[in-house]
Parts: C-alpha cells; sequence; structure tokens
C-alpha cells in the first residue's frame, strides 16, 4: 500500500479518542507484514498501543492513534488528502511507515515505530508506553510542523473555575446567591492578569472553552462551572497560584490537565519553528532524546476542513530517513 493510500486507509478507520482499537489492530497486521516485531500493549481496556520494532531501536518514530471528533471519511484531488486526522495525525502514521519501509530496504535496522492512544485527551498512551521503555536513544515524535523542527512546544495547563451559590425563587433573587454571577466577575479578574512570557516560546495564552450553571431562568443559580486552557510558557505552579488569588473567595481553582512546556534540540539543515500546542513528549522521558517534526498545518487540525498535502507526506518521509540516519551515526554510545 503506497503512502497516499495507506493515509486514506487510516483516515477512514475512525478513532475518536476512546476507540483506537481497530486501527491498532489494523497497523498490527499492516506493519507484522513488513517483518517488524509488532506488539500491542493496552494503555487501558480496549484502547492498545502499537509498538513496531526492526531489532533494538536506536530511534524511535512516534505519533498518536487518535484524533478529535467528529469522524469524517477521506477524500483527496491532486493536491490534498482530506478527513479527519489527514494531517493529526493519520498521513503522519502514513509518513513514519513510509520512512521506516525506506530504511529497510537500505538494511538499517534497530529502528522502532510507536503509535500511542489518547494524545487529545490526556496522554493514557504515551504515559503507559513510558513504563516500558525500548532503550532507545532518540524519538522522532509527528505532529503538523509543516516538516520544520520545532525548537520548543508550549504546555497545557486544563483548569477548572467552581463558584458556589444559593438557590432561590428568581422572582425573591435577595433570598438567593447567584453562582453565575460569581462566575462572571471571577473569569473578568482572570482576563486581567498579566501572564508569563518567554523569549522562545512566546506568549502564555488561554481559552475559556466551557460555561455551565443553573438550571432554569426562573432560578437563581447555585452552581456554575468553567474550564479554561493556557497553553504555558512555563511550569504552571506560579500560575495556578495567581489564578487563585486572583479570584478570592468569588471560586475555586482546580488543576484537571497539565502539561509542561519543552525545549527541543535542532538538527543542521532542517528548517526550525516554535509551535504553541502541546504533545507526548513530556509523557515519553524514557524513550530517548525528543525531536518534533511532521508534515502538515496545525492551522487545520481539529477543524471541518482537514487536509494534508501530498507532496507534504513525501517530503515529510524523506525528512524522516535523513533523520534516522543522522541520528544513528552519531554512535552507539551507551544504552
Amino acid at each position: 500500500m503506497r503512502l497516499f493510500e495507506l493515509t486514506r486507509r487510516l483516515i477512514d478507520i475512525e478513532s475518536i479518542s476512546g476507540n483506537e482499537k481497530n486501527v491498532a489492530l489494523f497497523l498490527k497486521d499492516y506493519l507484522a507484514a513488513m517483518g517488524a516485531e509488532v506488539t500491542l500493549e493496552e494503555a487501558e481496556p480496549n484502547r492498545p498501543n502499537v509498538r513496531a520494532f526492526w531489532g533494538r531501536p536506536d530511534v524511535v518514530l512516534s505519533t498518536h492513534l487518535d484524533t478529535v471528533p467528529p469522524f469524517y471519511p477521506s477524500s483527496e484531488d491532486e493536491q490534498f488528502i482530506y478527513g479527519r486526522g489527514a494531517c493529526d495525525a493519520k498521513g503522519i502514521i502514513a509518513t513514519q511507515i513510509e520512512a521506516a519501509s525506506r530504511l529497510r530496504q537500505e538494511a538499517i535496522s534497530d529502528i522502532g515505530l510507536l503509535f500511542v492512544v489518547g494524545e487529545e485527551r490526556n496522554s493514557a498512551g504515551a504515559l503507559a508506553a513510558n513504563q516500558k521503555p525500548p532503550g532507545s536513544r532518540y524519538l522522532i515524535d509527528g505532529e503538523p510542523t509543516d516538516n520544520r523542527l520545532a525548537l520548543g512546544t508550549k504546555g497545557a495547563l486544563r483548569v477548572s473555575i467552581d463558584a458556589s451559590g444559593k438557590a432561590a425563587h428568581s422572582a425573591y433573587p435577595e433570598l438567593g446567591e447567584s453562582a453565575i454571577e460569581k462566575l462572571i466577575v471571577a473569569l473578568e479578574l482572570l482576563k486581567k492578569l498579566d501572564l508569563p512570557e518567554d523569549e522562545l516560546l512566546g506568549k502564555t495564552t488561554y481559552n475559556i472553552g466551557i460555561i455551565q450553571g443553573g438550571v432554569a431562568p426562573n432560578v437563581v443559580p447555585d452552581f456554575a462551572h468553567a474550564e479554561i486552557m493556557y497553553r504555558l510558557v512555563e511550569p504552571a505552579d506560579k500560575l495556578l497560584i495567581s489564578l487563585q488569588r486572583a479570584v478570592g473567595s468569588l471560586a475555586s481553582v482546580n488543576k484537571i490537565f497539565y502539561i509542561p512546556p519543552v525545549k527541543l534540540g535542532t538538527i543542521e539543515d532542517l528548517e526550525t519553528t516554535v509551535v504553541s500546542f502541546a504533545t507526548d513528549i513530556p509523557s515519553l522521558t524514557a524513550w530517548g532524546q525528543p525531536f518534533l517534526i511532521g508534515p502538515g498545518s496545525i492551522h487545520v487540525a481539529h477543524t471541518d476542513q482537514e487536509k494534508v498535502a501530498k507532496d507534504e507526506l513525501v517530503h515529510g518521509a524523506a525528512i524522516y530517513v535523513k533523520m534516522v540516519k543522522r541520528l544513528k551515526a552519531k554512535g552507539t554510545g551507551n544504552r
């Protein structure tokens, strides 16, 4: 199966986070037919990671099996392949497999592939994989970076802001206490915070993604809830303290999920970038020195216009081959 055909085949296997098993089973058979030693390892029940090794890998290419919802199938034209996961990250899976195939055709061994579940939610697959590293020295993680090597990635902090009140009939609001009004004030205070900046990674940004509260228009609401995602340029500890101080007694701040920011190394002659999204790299620390690069644009990932350029897939495979060769040429050293 060639590169474009494999990309479309992978897109057409729905694997929204939590439902990755079918694509894992497909890849198990596909990679075994390529001569790899393939292992499915469950990160959670019915959610297996895929490990495919040729020998004892020095360098591992990795990305994720899961996609965001909703699913929609593949299509293509002369320039692009479309569909959920086209660039994030089914096209990258296909590109890494193509690179592995080319390396094997040149009789290069001691390489590996790792495809994990759950990157779009909580890195469950990466955290599980990190418990059983193969002794590799280098990890090349695939995310859509326009085939540019990322010098760093922002981290991610997801928090809930929860306000409590007292329910009452809305005709007598003085008998109640509105949790929604408290939450609104708290969110306004958070918007006024000065957020950290970093010379390489840029500014900390945020998005208020969820607001919930109340039961009916004629009831003073006794609860209100919001969730905010911060894209971090430094560890989260100071920011968490600042958030709680800002809202004071209006609401509580609770950490839901955290990925630290990462600064990465370079390889000569590769174009570079800095990305604002978080990755599985902080959860795969036992797999070797990390690099981040892949075909496709993050600006169309998670949208109903998701696509990847065919020439980027081809170029991406060539980049992966070059990177693996260069990293392996550094010498065996100590594992």
